[in-house]
């Protein structure tokens, strides 16, 4: 179930007419307006009124304030001609993590709940210090969409990069590819080293393995996960205490290196499933416009301005869901 119901129509037009605030838009997207192409859901059955531009905050709160839309939505791509998607110029790259389609998580909820949301942060917290610290990317901006996160990053070198780019950075920071383990021995050119993936502290194999622990420490033992059958994943939670201290040895010693390598395959997959690589690739994507309101579960889309202590059920709540619960 999710947090919240739907909103209605006269919860809409409140929200839009008394609380939203053009000043609630990030500046990436206030300060080049008349270059994105907007979208907007009428009656939640998708985003089907499209190649909308405005002018400035003015237009767009009078267009919100006069429609009250079901969803709205903007574009991570900037054009000479946005109501004609022609002239593209630019393209925000984005990583979307959704709570509900997370393929480990704890909770046992069925839409979104505190748990799972606590997790999609946690994760998306872990994907921005990859970014800034192995890639050096610096211009990025997370918003909470209302059941999950997007990352949204304005890096000169990213916003023209290609789709093939965009997706070799999306694997080497969630984690999606088994790092090489044999390497050359320097000592002896006719031999190799073999280093798995936890030995080797610095640079992908370390985000594979932050990425893998991560998953390992969170199985519940009852996802189905391709190419992990349920004995290797009883035993993966079964010996996963190694971890806590980091002793990959003794983990992978108990797993076995025929599973370990059936386990590491299997979770590289699920490391690429938890981001939609659809939405990263796509240079004419739309996405939840941020200030506005996610109606499927009434919950605002909104700038995360402290990612250390965001809470969305403090900061992402319009008012008259708590009217709704007194009444």
């Amino acid at each position: 179930m999710f947090l919240f119901g739907p909103s209605t129509l006269q919860e809409r037009r409140r929200y839009y007419r008394e609380e939203w605030s053009d000043k609630d838009v990030p500046d990436f997207i206030m300060e080049e307006i008349i270059k994105k192409e907007f979208g907007f859901d009428h009656n939640g059955t998708g985003p089907n009124d499209r190649y909308k531009t405005f002018r400035g905050p003015k237009s767009l709160r009078r267009f919100l304030r006069s429609k009250a839309p079901f969803a709205a939505y903007v574009s991570v791509a900037y054009y000479a001609e946005p109501r004609r998607r022609e002239g593209w110029e630019k393209a925000e790259y984005v990583f979307d993590v959704d709570a509900k389609d997370l393929p480990i998580r704890t909770c046992d909820c069925d839409g979104v709940c505190e748990i799972c949301l606590g997790e999609a942060l946690e994760i998306v917290n872990n994907l921005i210090d990859t970014l800034k610290s192995d890639l050096g990317i610096k211009n990025i901006h997370l918003i909470y969409s209302g059941r999950g996160y997007h990352i949204r990053i304005l890096d000169p070198d990213m916003v023209t990069a290609g789709s093939g780019l965009r997706s070799e950075v999306l694997k080497y920071v969630a984690g999606a590819e088994v790092p090489k383990t044999k390497f050359v021995n320097p000592n002896n050119i006719n031999s190799n080293l073999d280093m798995p993936h936890f030995m080797i502290p610095i640079a992908y194999p370390s985000v594979f393995t932050k990425r893998v622990k991560y998953d390992i420490l969170h199985l519940k033992g009852t996802e189905n996960i391709d190419g992990i059958n349920p004995r290797l994943l009883k035993d993966m939670i079964k010996y996963r205490n190694y971890l806590d201290n980091n002793e990959w040895v003794p983990f992978k010693n108990k797993i076995g290196p025929r599973r370990y390598k059936d386990m590491e395959q299997g979770l590289a997959k699920v490391n690429l499933s938890t981001i939609d690589a659809k939405v990263s690739i796509d240079l004419k994507r739309i996405l939840r416009l941020p200030s506005s309101l996610h109606s499927k579960v009434s919950m605002k889309c909104v700038e995360v301005k402290n990612r250390e202590n965001f809470d969305p059920l403090k900061s992402a709540v319009p008012k008259f869901v708590y009217e709704r619960k007194d009444s």
